[in-house]
């Protein structure tokens, strides 16, 4: 089984797409006006209008309403990020700061007010436990 995508859920699908496509640096590719997707090496972050709710269960989601889940994103310097987004988040929840499992995070909210956090593994164990997954991963798509 592989893990392929985080979907959310919007009310304004433009204004979530612009601002991921910019936190990330990667364009989205647009299915329809409600339906874009962000893909990434690993995973494809799903960005979906309310009114797509209704083709599965409607009433099963709600825009903007998350308090349970992160998205995160492994980035080569945190600290770049941040300085990148400091004009364009509106909200940062905690500032680069090195975590006791070793990696450093930064935790903002995107408009919708979902979590998200760039991180960057800084201790010995932290960065071997991510280039096993890349390794891991090369070997299976190789």
């Amino acid at each position: 089984m592989d893990f392929v995508s985080i979907r959310i859920i919007t009310a304004d699908v433009a204004r979530l797409v612009e601002f991921y496509e910019r936190a990330t640096g990667t364009r989205a590719v647009w299915a329809t006006e409600e339906f874009a997707e962000i893909e990434m090496p690993t995973a494809t972050l799903a960005i979906a209008g309310a009114r797509t709710v209704g083709l599965f269960a409607p009433g099963s989601a709600r825009p903007a309403d998350n308090q349970s889940v992160i998205t995160e994103f492994l980035v080569d310097d945190v600290d770049l990020v941040h300085r990148n987004l400091r004009e364009f988040v509106g909200e940062f929840v905690t500032e680069p700061t090195t975590m006791p499992w070793g990696n450093r995070s930064l935790l903002l909210r995107d408009p919708d007010g979902n979590l998200v956090n760039f991180f960057t593994p800084v201790t010995p164990a932290a960065v071997e436990k991510f280039a096993r997954r890349t390794t891991r991963r090369l070997v299976s798509e190789g």
